[in-house]
């Protein structure tokens, strides 16, 4: 036996009447008169062939077979109506979605973002920032910025920041403990790690003994943190010595609030990507040139 396709339409009706306990209250909520949701409701009634209200004198309450059918009814109008909000506010102002870690999204584009917005007032961006960074999201963001080496991304990914780091820490740190002037000062010093994923691509503190010829492991004295806002908030508060990159602890050298300790490590081969979009002139498109040309006027 066919069974003809439900009228989608009514499952509206249906929602508001099951979520209101009323088909006054639904009828008032859908701006239509109460004989035209009654109408509605006992048309699905018998075309599903089951009873979805029980009536009584208080209203109506939702049958057994109504409250299966209210679960999935409920579900599907909000997703539409979640739906509906998104294609409406892309319609007023495009949406660009850029995927970062946070690192990079609150020390190098949270100061330099409200420029984009002024030049581009109609263009609204959302940043998606992770501690994890080893592979973007798919599907629904636009670009990305993440870190590693070339190698480690799809042709056509820009190099924004290569790779420097070097030890960084607060005045106050640096009077109580200092000086600091060489690796092994460094190395009896209380160290701040950045440890957000057991097989990081950026430079840790082992590596930068290592270039000195010094085995310093994690001490005591040591804090790990899995994110780097963290560590440079830790530095702030005078707990240890941190690794800064050029490109994220640049505004606190420059008011210092942070100060360099330490020689740089350098790795120009690996560093920020920018992985462009696909849409070389949509509103994404937009930002990643600004992007860029924000990063070139850094350099």
């Amino acid at each position: 036996m066919a069974f003809r396709d439900l009228d989608v339409g009514v499952l509206r009706v249906f929602e508001a009447a099951g979520r209101l306990g009323s088909l006054t209250a639904a009828a008032e909520a859908l701006g239509l008169s109460q004989p035209a949701v009654s109408y509605q409701i006992r048309r699905l009634e018998e075309e599903l062939g089951v009873a979805l209200f029980v009536r009584g004198h208080r209203g109506s309450r939702l049958s057994p077979a109504g409250e299966t059918l209210y679960r999935a009814a409920a579900a599907a109008v909000r997703d539409v109506d979640a739906v509906v909000r998104d294609l409406r506010r892309q319609a007023r102002s495009p949406v660009v979605r850029l995927f970062t870690d946070y690192g990079f999204a609150s020390f190098w584009l949270m100061p330099r973002v409200a420029a984009f917005r002024r030049a581009q007032p109609g263009i609204e961006v959302h940043i998606v920032a992770s501690p994890f960074v080893d592979t973007g999201p798919e599907g629904f963001v636009d670009a990305s910025v993440l870190f590693g080496a070339a190698a480690d991304f799809p042709p056509g990914a820009r190099l924004l920041i290569p790779e420097q780091v070097f030890p960084v820490c607060a005045p106050g740190f640096l009077r109580r403990h200092g000086p600091l002037a060489e690796p092994s000062a460094i190395a009896a010093a209380p160290l701040l790690h950045l440890d957000s994923t057991p097989r990081p691509r950026w430079y840790g503190w082992r590596d930068w003994f290592a270039a000195f010829g010094i085995d310093r492991r994690h001490s005591g004295s040591d804090l790990a943190l899995n994110t780097y806002p963290m560590v440079v908030q830790a530095m702030l508060a005078e707990q240890g010595v941190g690794l800064g990159w050029t490109g994220l602890v640049d505004g606190h050298l420059a008011d210092g609030t942070l100060v360099r300790v330490g020689a740089p490590l350098v790795r120009p081969d690996r560093g920020y990507f920018l992985l462009r979009s696909a849409d070389r002139h949509g509103p994404a498109a937009v930002l990643e040139d600004w992007i860029l040309a924000a990063a070139e006027g850094d350099a």
